[in-house]
């Protein structure tokens, strides 16, 4: 089985190519262009390396939020696109998921953070369970300090990796209680291979989407709605 991933919910765009166990490639830049400017260009340098016919593929794995809303957006559409012209499945892999699948077997609890602005982080809780990823807790936005609660009360020992952890790491060495560590450089932030990955099994177990049912889990809205729903409350409360 052949899979497609792709992901560009934060700061690093990720493309890859996975075919059963084995990563065929994977392009990764963490730098801040648009993934508008790099996602298909990456795709393209990809497709050329591997001498890939992009027919061969049997689905198109995206991360599927939360994190960037735009971000989100060009991958959907990136993905959406490819899906309609190559009549291809796609399978819809959580943001956070993905980001503790770049761990394995690690002791106690995997716990992605994704900055998702004013102390809140895009985040979820993982174990390893019989070598196979295990759900604690589904993804979700929560305040850094409410986190860190709930991991102080689980008392176990927890591996952070994410974009946020730069930014949160004063606050969870005051405040975390229990034993942790922080995830290397090269195993922190987004990959698509860990996307395709968890792509092939989803595909097994029957977790695709056409490319007209695909659509982003953002978590919450984004900051031009908040805003305009403000507007518009404010106006009421005026008239």
């Amino acid at each position: 089985m052949k899979i497609l991933g792709l992901d560009s919910s934060g700061i690093v765009a990720s493309v890859a190519i996975v075919e059963d166990e084995n990563l065929i490639a994977e392009y990764t830049v963490n730098y801040k262009k648009t993934h508008s400017q790099t996602l298909l260009p990456m795709l393209d340098e990809l497709v050329k390396m591997t001498e890939l016919d992009l027919d061969t593929i049997d689905a198109i794995a995206v991360a599927a939020g939360p994190g960037s809303f735009t971000g989100l957006r060009i991958g959907s559409a990136t993905a959406k696109g490819l899906g309609l012209a190559l009549d291809k499945p796609l399978v819809g892999v959580p943001t956070v998921e993905a980001l503790a699948y770049n761990l394995y077997d690690v002791n106690g609890l995997i716990c992605p953070i994704m900055d998702a602005r004013r102390k809140q982080v895009y985040t979820g809780i993982y174990r390893y369970e019989d070598h196979k990823l295990a759900t604690v807790k589904d993804q979700m936005a929560v305040g850094i300090e409410e986190l860190l609660s709930m991991l102080n009360e689980m008392q176990e020992p927890v591996t952070f990796l994410g974009d946020g952890v730069p930014v949160f790491k004063d606050i969870i060495a005051e405040k975390l209680n229990v034993p942790y560590s922080f995830a290397p450089a090269h195993l922190s932030r987004q990959r698509a291979g860990a996307v395709g990955a968890l792509g092939v099994l989803y595909v097994k177990e029957g977790r695709t989407e056409t490319a007209a049912e695909h659509k982003p889990d953002y978590l919450r809205v984004s900051q031009a709605e908040r805003e305009r729903a403000g507007k518009l409350k404010a106006e009421g409360e005026k008239a």
